[in-house]
């Protein structure tokens, strides 16, 4: 054997492809660290347990898109900029009208956003304030899109929005067509704090190959939903309150559990693919969703989690993650199980956008290689020698 045939023997054995890019460090980030095996979120260098206990969704997002929390003339300024977008142009509202009723929220939600980039001015303007101005306008409107879809997939009129309400207040108000409970508005603005940001998942890495290619940040905000619409990533809440249906009633739940079991089934809502123990998130929503199930007169779908979380535990020895208790707990608000998705996208858009920011502050376009395993070179063959 040559040496040259020898060196790339070698060459060859080190490319071993990280399936998922597992393990695999992408990006240097100052905008979140998921310490899976302490159970730490820290967003900008603060816990998730302060934040989620002290801070609002506006000062979170603030947090996230500029490194700091605000000074109270900061945080007024920023609270008047999410308030002045708040408002969507009327085409996308006619857009999502004239989708078929049962189109999937998630698809109504990537297409009217891709449409609203026609309809910013700033959309194609690459300087960071305008970059900036934009990541506020997308998180503003989010909501309202989001909204527009749940009530006209309902039969109902989309609710405009009140400059009155924080960001959480508004966006019950706009979902339910009336002002919230305080503590509905607070479980609101906590599951939007909680879900803001997680670390390079697949859609905020899908968010920033597309920022990498110097494109518009609408771009990079519709790929990240499309990645998010899959059901390995943004469904898990869903599938967990069909559970919960499915169940029905606590003298249900260890029988289910066994069943699932004997199937070798999954069980939706706990492990996760980075905590190796409790999702620090998952306490914060479990309290508000007892809370709320007390307020609405039915703790029934609480006290199925609380004894589902129990008899899984027991069986699989693995925790419960953000999905679990998010379940119930929006239920308790009056928000359908198709909607899910759409909330967490219109949490997670603060996270989406603090990363295009970050990538394009100091940009380089990702391009992994890939592990080639297919045939050896070969030679065409002309059709009719072909058997």
């Amino acid at each position: 054997m040559t040496a040259e045939a020898v060196l790339d023997k070698d060459h060859a054995a080190d490319k071993i492809a990280a399936k998922g890019l597992k393990g695999v460090v992408a990006a240097d980030t100052t905008i979140c660290d998921v310490d899976g095996d302490l159970g730490k979120l820290i967003y900008r260098g603060y816990n998730i347990h302060e934040l989620a206990k002290l801070s609002t969704f506006e000062e979170t997002s603030y947090l996230l898109f500029k490194g700091e929390l605000p000074n109270a003339s900061q945080l007024a300024d920023f609270n008047k900029l999410l308030v002045h977008h708040r408002e969507v142009e009327q085409p996308v509202l006619d857009f999502l009208r004239s989708l078929p009723r049962n189109t999937p929220p998630m698809t109504a939600l990537r297409s009217a956003v891709s449409m609203s980039a026609a309809h910013d001015p700033l959309a194609e303007n690459d300087a960071p304030a305008a970059n900036f101005e934009t990541s506020i306008r997308l998180t503003a409107e989010m909501t309202t899109i989001v909204a527009a879809i749940r009530r006209l997939g309902a039969g109902l009129e989309p609710v405009a929005p009140r400059s009155d309400l924080s960001h959480a207040g508004n966006f019950m108000y706009m979902l339910n067509g009336k002002a919230p409970s305080a503590d509905a508005e607070k479980a609101m603005d906590l599951i939007l704090i909680l879900h803001a940001e997680h670390g390079l998942n697949a859609s905020t890495f899908a968010a920033r190959v597309i920022a990498a290619t110097l494109s518009d940040i609408y771009s990079s905000v519709t790929g990240a939903i499309g990645a998010l619409k899959g059901s390995l990533h943004g469904g898990a809440n869903t599938e967990v309150l069909k559970t919960l249906m499915e169940v029905g009633s606590i003298e249900n739940v260890v029988p289910w559990v066994e069943a699932v079991r004997v199937k070798k089934g999954k069980f939706m809502g706990f492990g996760h693919a980075v905590y190796k123990v409790e999702d620090p998130r998952a306490i914060h929503l479990k309290e508000l969703s007892r809370r709320l199930g007390i307020e609405t007169g039915d703790p029934k779908w609480y006290d199925i989690s609380i004894a589902m979380e129990q008899a899984v535990f027991n069986s699989i020895k693995r925790n419960c993650n953000v999905d679990f208790f998010s379940a119930s707990l929006q239920h308790y608000m009056g928000i359908p199980g198709d909607m899910f998705t759409c909330i967490f996208a219109a949490s997670r858009i603060v996270g989406w956008c603090a990363h295009v920011l970050e990538q394009l502050s100091d940009n380089k376009i990702i391009r992994p290689s890939s592990n080639y395993i297919g045939p050896a070179e070969r030679h065409y063959t002309a059709l009719s020698a072909r058997t």
